[in-house]
């Protein structure tokens, strides 16, 4: 072999490796459970995703509405489900008139410059999460520890989050306050200092808060087969 060609198999060998580890940063996924039980349908109307982020100078704060999802619960405990959520729903609730317009474009993606930056709808109009277990929480507040796949961009990480369920016959209710996630895993790189080092104090912080109200209702019973 020679050292020419030893060299250019190294650099190829270093770009196949660095490759894997950013696939394997990009998707961290759990195993989705099994669908089980009592089916509930989700309440769009019922249901948002309540976000913040935030930076040295300030916080900013909004909304992710969905287009559906389930629940399917099991002696008395939620099993497995899915929601999906509506990325082109993106509100800030914190600003109003032109400020408000323009970051909710550029979180979009849909401004004139940046449609990287954060979410690009246009590109990635949904998001999904899927849940991967429940388990009892310790948590005060909480009587459920839920871990899931959360799906941005095409990147799926698992997450798990303290919450509240409540069940009876004709509705579930799941309630999380606030729980922190990275965006950077999801490839929303904008602003952030670990990833551009010459930023000074005018960076966005990695950890995006998000808090969840989730409401599903009964499923009809499917009528026999003749």
């Amino acid at each position: 072999m020679t050292v020419k060609f030893r060299f250019l198999f190294l650099i190829a060998m270093s770009v196949f490796v660095i490759s894997c580890k950013e696939k394997q940063a990009e998707n961290n996924a759990g195993t989705v459970a099994s669908a089980e039980g009592a089916k509930y349908v989700a309440s769009p109307e019922m249901t948002k995703v309540m976000w913040e982020g935030s930076k040295p100078t300030g916080t900013h704060k909004g909304t992710i509405g969905i287009t559906g999802g389930e629940l399917f619960v099991s002696n008395g405990a939620v099993t497995s489900g899915s929601f999906t959520l509506d990325m082109n729903s993106i509100t800030v609730t914190d600003l109003e008139g032109d400020d408000k317009a323009n970051l909710e474009a550029h979180l979009k993606g849909t401004a004139e410059k940046g449609a990287d930056d954060f979410f690009n709808v246009t590109k990635f109009p949904t998001g999904k999460f899927e849940i991967t277990g429940v388990e009892a929480s310790t948590v005060a507040g909480a009587n459920a520890n839920i871990k899931g796949n959360l799906t941005l961009r095409d990147k799926t990480n698992e997450i798990a989050f303290p919450a509240n369920v409540t069940i009876s016959d004709s509705t579930v209710t799941v309630t999380a306050s606030k729980f922190n996630i990275d965006r950077t895993k999801w490839g929303v790189n904008y602003g952030s200092k670990n990833i551009f080092k010459d930023l000074g104090d005018k960076f966005i912080n990695d950890e995006i808060a998000l808090e969840l109200q989730f409401s599903a209702k009964a499923a009809p019973a499917e009528a026999p087969q003749q």
